[in-house]
């Protein structure tokens, strides 16, 4: 008898390596259960595992090798290289993101209880240790933290700013140079930044008599400024390198200067890639402590004047309350911890809207007026 011809081998669905559908969720789960058994027979019953950290690194390659291997035999290679190097991707997001989400809702359980409006109207002058955390303010840690990050803005925008258009707009020999010691000064230790400035001007400053280079906002934003001129001035060259080539060359065309192509053209191009870099300075100094350490001194009294005297601010409020023995000061530091992340959403916030580009709101202004 004639024996039927074996079939054909069967050759994997070629589909989009984009495309998820039911059956591949269905595989991953699958994949994901059957490698969490496994993990846990070897390593717990046939081996004597060293703690969860290994069964977790060893269930998390399983996992890996056995959804390509499945996806190869469904999809191709292709497909299977695509969803594991998504699924690594993922998993570093998740990676982040938990420990980040952790840390924000512990802050908010320990500093949301304690928060009261006076925090926000008085300083803390009269509280002792044995007053409740919900005692006292932080207006003084409040005030000097947006003025302290104000000064340090007004330095370093257009420092940066000049320094990003020296380096893309000239062909000047100094540029190599300038880039060297921007990224040398990117890694530069905050508290360097502070005892430079200490010993600079503050201590010359407070030998003569002088209350301006003297512990004060003004020698904390000198600091800060330090530290948040190499991000910005990074950044800022980051994003005037991806302005076409081809707005300058029209503007020059037509008969403008360098000047005025960097200005009109250049810079509204790149607006919000300039906000992105001041948020990222921003973000880079309102959390510093330790240059406050050798500038400001930190008070307990509202000063509102920047230019003369010790001032505070949320990262020394939040340090000085953490470190104490009692309960109730750390509380209170818990409360500065919540009111800075804040205050930084806030800043972020008013950062965003001020750098949205033109076009967004006309556009918006001609639906409203199509609308009316």
């Amino acid at each position: 008898m004639l024996e039927a011809p074996a079939p054909p081998p069967r050759r994997p669905v070629r589909r989009r390596t984009s495309v998820t559908t039911r059956e591949d969720r269905w595989v991953l789960l699958g994949c994901a259960i059957s490698s969490a058994l496994f993990t846990w027979f070897v390593m717990r019953l046939l081996l004597d595992s060293p703690g969860w950290l290994a069964d977790l690194i060893v269930g998390y390659l399983l996992f890996l090798v056995m959804q390509y291997l499945v996806f190869r035999d469904r999809a191709g290679r292709l497909a299977a290289t695509d969803r594991l190097v998504t699924t690594v991707v993922f998993t570093g997001m998740l990676g982040l993101l938990i420990p980040l989400l952790f840390l924000l809702s512990y802050i908010v359980v320990r500093g949301a209880p304690n928060l009261r409006l006076n925090f926000f109207a008085e300083d803390s002058a009269t509280v002792s240790p044995v007053d409740p955390a919900t005692a006292g303010g932080g207006l003084h840690a409040i005030t000097g933290t947006l003025e302290q990050t104000a000064l340090a803005l007004l330095l370093v925008v257009p420092l940066g700013l000049l320094t990003a258009i020296f380096l893309n707009e000239t062909r000047s020999r100094f540029r190599k140079p300038v880039r060297i010691f921007v990224d040398a000064m990117s890694g530069l230790p905050s508290v360097i930044a502070g005892l430079f400035i200490y010993a600079a001007l503050v201590i010359p400053g407070a030998l003569s008599g002088s209350s301006l280079f003297n512990y004060n906002g003004l020698m904390a934003s000198f600091a800060l400024s330090i530290v948040m001129l190499p991000t910005v001035t990074r950044t800022v060259d980051v994003v005037l390198r991806l302005v076409p080539d081809g707005l300058r060359e029209a503007s020059l065309a037509l008969g403008a200067s360098r000047a005025r192509t960097v200005w009109s053209v250049v810079l509204p191009t790149a607006r919000t890639g300039v906000t992105t870099a001041i948020i990222l300075g921003i973000a880079r100094v309102v959390g510093e402590t330790a240059p406050l350490l050798f500038t400001s001194f930190g008070a307990t009294v509202l000063n509102a004047n920047p230019f003369a005297g010790t001032q505070e601010s949320l990262p020394l409020f939040v340090y000085r309350n953490i470190q104490q023995p009692v309960e109730s000061m750390q509380d209170r530091g818990y409360v500065g911890a919540l009111v800075l992340i804040i205050v930084i959403f806030l800043l972020f916030a008013l950062a965003r809207l001020a750098g949205r580009g033109r076009t967004k709101r006309r556009a918006r202004r001609t639906r409203r007026q199509e609308r009316t």
